[in-house]
């Protein structure tokens, strides 16, 4: 298979799955349905490939998709739902304005609000984006059984339900704002924290050119503007993410004349115009969380962690939960000392972290500053066992052997 052909597939997928699936209401047979229509697209000799990618993958997958409703004894639902085989395909596949962009249209689909809001988000991520089971799970903080489980729920209530896989129309785009919004924001995250790898290489500069478009789409929307301005400072970092072994370098001990300059002045733009819309939110927060690091390369100063901590206090109001926890632990114990720091992680319940790569580490380089190694080392070891990406996983285990070296003696 060609690079060519391949990205045409991708580029394809989201289009005809959510077509196939506006007709059946059932997502896993319009999955399966295009993975069939897929292989034999692949079986074919590169002379006999159709010009039109997508409209083959559709009409293939869609005789697939009748065959399996036949032979499940859907007939009924046969009978009601599909058309002639020779309909239309470039009608088919053709989107109503005024969302122009495939992938951000089919990400106000995904957003229905009949479906569980994480669960709409995880939908979208892997539905439209192709994001791994297990990234999507650490995301969510659950286990991938669990993530399963739940998807498999919302793809079965979507199939008895008959829920739509239609456009909104534009008066109904705020009722699904949030839930977009939450899948890009999202989505963002699992490719930062995915480092060098190939989902941040592919997936975080889609996220940002999705953001871009929102902004365009609804520029009065002030969490529209601050997602966008999280975006452009996630951004502005990339360069100094990694070094050149391919081991995450955490932000505190990034050299910020690598980071991008002209990205951190359009964030500040973006939050200039959310302000002046005067509606705060959790994003807004969180990218002035951002910019008060970027003072590093703007004023050449630290980051002022008086002022982070208060921040994370005000997120926490808008969205409580162990991440935000977590994150305000940590900026308590740059202001207040190490010990400050620990007792914020460990006042946060037990059950809400189980699965959180992030409390464990934090707790770890608390307990390390604290002169606790063993405890420390262990705590990394349990980060380690939720599997992180590749270059976050090379930075913890060098922390965690560091602690287990024992030191040279003086003279030897």
């Amino acid at each position: 298979m060609t690079l060519g052909l391949g990205a045409r597939i991708d580029d394809a997928r989201p289009r005809v799955v959510a077509a196939l699936a506006g007709h059946c209401r059932d997502l896993d047979l319009a999955e399966d349905s295009f993975a069939d229509a897929v292989t034999a697209l692949l079986a074919l000799p590169a002379a006999a490939l159709p010009d039109n990618i997508g409209g083959w993958l559709y009409v293939a997958a869609r005789r697939r998709m009748v065959d399996g409703l036949r032979q499940a004894s859907r007939r009924q639902q046969l009978l009601a739902r599909e058309a002639v085989l020779e309909d239309d395909v470039a009608a088919i596949l053709a989107f109503p304005e005024p969302i122009a962009d495939d992938r951000l249209r089919l990400v106000f689909v995904c957003a229905h609000p009949a479906i569980a809001p994480d669960i709409r988000v995880a939908l979208a991520l892997r539905t439209l984006f192709g994001v791994p089971m297990d990234r999507l799970a650490a995301a969510l903080l659950m286990p991938v059984a669990t993530l399963y489980q739940r998807l498999g729920r919302a793809k079965a209530k979507i199939r008895d339900a008959g829920i739509g896989f239609d456009v909104p129309d534009r008066r109904h785009w705020p009722d699904r704002l949030e839930a977009v919004l939450a899948t890009l924001e999202l989505g963002y995250a699992v490719a930062y924290a995915d480092g060098a790898a190939a989902l941040d290489a592919d997936l975080a500069p889609e996220v940002r050119r999705l953001a871009a478009l929102l902004v365009e789409l609804m520029p009065g929307e002030a969490e529209v503007l601050g997602l966008a301005a999280l975006i452009d400072l996630g951004e502005s970092r990339r360069a100094a993410r990694v070094d050149a072994q391919g081991m995450m370098v955490p932000l505190s001990q990034q050299d910020p004349g690598q980071w991008d300059r002209a990205a951190i002045d359009h964030a500040v733009h973006l939050l200039g115009r959310a302000a002046a819309v005067g509606q705060g939110g959790p994003r807004q927060l969180l990218a002035a969380i951002h910019l008060t690091h970027a003072r590093r390369v703007v004023a050449d100063a630290p980051p002022d962690w008086t002022m982070i901590a208060a921040l994370y206090d005000m997120l926490l109001t808008l969205r409580p939960g162990p991440a935000t926890a977590t994150a305000r632990a940590v900026a308590v114990a740059r202001r207040d000392g190490a010990a400050a720091g620990l007792a914020a992680l460990d006042a946060i319940a037990a059950n809400e972290v189980a699965h959180h790569r992030g409390w464990h580490s934090a707790r770890a380089h608390l307990l390390a500053d604290l002169g606790q190694h063993g405890a420390a080392a262990a705590a990394f070891a349990r980060a380690l066992a939720l599997h992180p990406p590749p270059a976050e996983a090379a930075y913890l285990t060098a922390q965690r052997n560091r602690l287990l070296t024992p030191p040279r003696p003086v003279g030897r």
